[in-house]
């Protein structure tokens, strides 16, 4: 067995390890990074990319389908052709992996080393059977995976997990979808413009990433107009009939329904990746999960040379949050033992639904219930989204009392990505809303919403209410 001696080593070579690795080479350390599965982040390969290619479709979709309220009549029905549509999903995909695969192979070859790592202690690292690493430091970046929950094993090869969905050659008839979540309302809207018949459930009656009561409940109203959706759902009995998946439910009227779909899509979450690294070999504390007790500020687990980094920490499982972590990981891995505090921006989130969703700053239920107050607006009646035939959406910003500081934000409303960005400047500059309300606004836009709601705190700090 082949015997390497290395500063750092990184075990994963997605987008936090790679930044983990490039951040530590940049300090002049003496990195590898360990991959044993297909480079190709999971943005690029199943996640943020291919989902957003599956949307366009749908987009162009339901925009051809519903020109009617503006006067504009398409004469005959509009003809989705599902394999051209995977088609261009695929090709796309691996267009976006290409990038990807063109940075790793600019690392040195000596500086890639293929197999899958396991602790042999907290330094020491054995890649299969053939290469045993002594590293001085070890940046732990690999990524997560699905959860399935043990019940839906019934559903044989009729389950599939978000990765399955982008390795299609055409759209299927019918597919039922657990989780409402991201990945859940993401692609169940999008297949179900496209044509397929879609059910969404849920547990718990949660709606994407959204805490605040009143928007979620808009949220659900306004999603469950399109297509079936129903956050806390009551399954009776899940299993394989005829090769086909079954399942027999309550419906929202109280009525029992027994349908058959040709895919379950299990959206119900994901999991830091950590089994099968031998962490009981590294000296660390674990968490119920089996992950590593880490400082959220350096990364560092406990005091010893171990970082972790990215989706494997579960913190935020977001791209720009796992390159922000890879990077403070692979610095303090360089410096160790002198680590410090990495960049931490103000948390932003968006669902590209329709309408989209989005979170910024502070949750509401992470809100002290008395210290902060709500300025809302409804998108029904605001100029220019009616103008566009968009006019569906609820935002709710958040003020701290007495100082009157911008605290977060939650939304579901057209061009909700376009106003995270705006909130989210705002919220890491620690602005207040007078100060919010002081920047330009032009006429008309749908930022001009966002001024609505910044008006409405503005009035309920100055009342104290």
């Amino acid at each position: 067995m082949h015997t390497l001696n290395i500063d750092v080593a990184v075990i994963g070579a997605g987008t936090a390890g790679l930044a983990a690795y490039r951040a530590a080479k940049a300090r002049g350390a003496s990195a590898v990074v360990i991959e044993g599965g297909p480079y190709g982040t999971t943005c690029a390969r199943v996640g943020c990319m291919p989902s957003k290619l599956l949307i366009a479709a749908a987009e162009a979709a339901h925009a051809l389908s519903h020109s009617a309220p503006f006067g504009v009549h398409l004469d005959g029905e509009v003809r989705i052709d599902g394999r051209e549509v995977m088609d261009r999903v695929k090709r796309e995909r691996d267009r976006f992996v290409g990038f990807v695969l063109k940075g790793v192979e600019s690392i040195p070859p000596q500086d890639r080393l293929r197999g899958y790592a396991r602790f042999i202690d907290n330094t020491t690292l054995q890649v299969d059977e053939h290469t045993l690493v002594r590293a001085r430091r070890v940046v732990i970046a690999t990524g997560s995976v699905p959860l399935i929950p043990p019940p839906f094993q019934v559903f044989g090869d009729r389950l599939i997990i978000n990765d399955d969905v982008f390795n299609w050659d055409t759209l299927p008839d019918s597919v039922a979808v657990f989780g409402p979540g991201v990945i859940g309302l993401e692609l169940g809207q999008a297949l179900s413009r496209l044509g397929v018949k879609v059910r969404v459930f849920g547990r718990g009656g949660g709606v994407g990433p959204l805490s605040d009561p009143a928007v979620c409940d808009y949220a659900c109203q306004a999603l469950g107009r399109e297509f079936y959706l129903d956050p806390d759902a009551k399954i009776l009995e899940m299993g394989l009939v005829d090769g086909k998946a079954q399942i027999r439910y309550v419906n929202l009227d109280g009525e029992e329904v027994c349908e058959r779909f040709d895919y379950v899509l299990a959206a119900t979450g994901r999991a830091p990746n950590v089994r099968g690294l031998a962490l009981e070999n590294a000296g660390l504390e674990l968490d119920a999960g089996g992950v590593p007790k880490f400082d959220p500020r350096t990364l560092q687990c406990g005091d010893s040379p171990i970082f972790i980094a990215g989706d494997a920490n579960n913190i935020l499982p977001l791209l720009h949050e796992a390159a922000d972590e890879g990077k403070t990981a692979g610095d303090n891995a360089a410096l160790y033992p002198a680590v410090q505090a990495g960049l931490r921006r103000s948390s932003i989130a968006v669902v590209f639904s329709d309408p989209q969703m989005m979170m910024v700053g502070s949750r509401f239920a992470d809100l002290p219930t008395d210290g902060f107050v709500v300025g809302e607006v409804s998108f029904e009646d605001q100029g220019r989204s009616r103008v566009m035939g968009v006019n569906q959406g609820l935002l709710h910003v958040y003020a701290e009392r007495g100082s009157g500081r911008f605290l977060g934000a939650e939304m579901i409303g057209p061009r909700a990505e376009n106003l995270a960005h705006l909130l989210a400047w705002s919220h890491q500059q620690g602005l207040t809303i007078a100060q919010m309300l002081e920047m330009p606004f032009y006429h008309p836009v749908i930022e001009e919403g966002l001024r609505t709601a910044l008006r409405d705190a503005a009035a309920g700090l100055a009342q104290g209410v």
